[in-house]
C-alpha cells in the first residue's frame, strides 16, 4: 500500500513546494495578520488555513467538490458569500479609528480564536480552491497503490506538510520585521488599513474569477 516511485514522489513534492511559496491569497492573509498583530496572529492564521484546507481535502476525497464543480449556481453561491465576507473584513479594518492592535483593542477583536477562524473560512470560501484539490489530487493517483479515497486523501495531507515546513517560517520572518513598527500607533494604523486594501483586493480577484 501507498507505493510509489521515486519521480511520483519528485514530482508531486516539488510541486507542492512551489504552490505553496506562490504568492496567494493564503500567504497575503498569513503575512498580513503577522504583520499587524504579531507572531501568535500570525500561526493561528496559518492553523486557519490548514483547517480550511484539511476541510476542502475531505470535501474532495467524499466527493463534494465535483458537486461544486458541475453546478454553476453552487459555485456562484460560494464565491459570492466569499466576496462578501473578505469585503466585510476589509471594511472594518479601513475603518478602524485606533490600531486594532494596541492592547486593549487587541483583547476584545483580535483574538486567537477568531484569527483562527478567519484564516479557515478565507480558505473553505473559495469554491477555486475545492475545484483545484478535485482537478490536483487524482493526478497523483496510482492504481494498485492503495484504496483512491486513502490515495487523495494522504496527498491532501501532504501538501498541508509541505506547508508546514515552510509558512511558520514566513510568520517568524514577518513578524521580526514589523516587530519595532507594531511600537508606533501612527504606523499601526496604517498597517490595519494596508491589511484592510488587502482583504478587499481578495474580495475583488475572487469575483471576477470563473470556473
Amino acid at each position: 500500500m501507498f507505493e510509489y516511485s521515486l519521480l511520483h514522489w519528485a514530482t508531486f513534492l516539488s510541486t507542492a513546494f512551489l504552490l505553496t511559496i506562490s504568492p496567494g491569497p493564503d500567504l497575503a492573509f498569513i503575512l498580513g495578520q503577522t504583520i499587524t498583530s504579531g507572531r501568535k496572529s500570525g500561526f493561528a492564521a496559518m492553523l486557519g488555513i490548514w483547517g480550511g484546507t484539511l476541510g476542502h481535502i475531505v470535501m474532495a476525497v467524499i466527493g463534494l467538490s465535483a458537486l461544486i464543480a458541475a453546478s454553476s449556481l453552487a459555485f456562484t453561491a460560494i464565491k459570492w458569500v466569499g466576496v462578501g465576507y473578505f469585503i466585510w473584513l476589509g471594511l472594518n479594518a479601513l475603518r478602524a479609528v485606533e490600531s486594532l492592535f494596541s492592547p486593549d483593542i487587541q483583547e476584545e477583536q483580535k483574538t486567537v480564536g477568531r484569527i483562527f477562524w478567519r484564516g479557515a473560512f478565507t480558505t473553505l470560501l473559495n469554491p477555486k480552491v475545492a475545484i483545484f484539490f478535485l482537478a490536483f489530487l487524482p493526478q497523483f493517483v496510482v492504481l494498485g497503490a492503495g484504496p483512491t479515497w486513502a490515495q487523495l486523501l494522504l496527498h491532501g495531507l501532504l501538501l498541508i506538510f509541505v506547508s508546514a515546513l515552510i509558512e511558520p517560517l514566513v510568520v517568524l520572518s514577518g513578524d521580526r520585521i514589523a516587530a519595532k513598527l507594531r511600537d508606533n500607533k501612527r504606523v499601526g494604523l496604517w498597517l490595519d488599513r494596508s491589511l484592510g486594501a488587502i482583504f478587499i483586493a481578495l474580495g475583488v480577484r475572487l469575483a471576477f474569477e470563473t470556473k
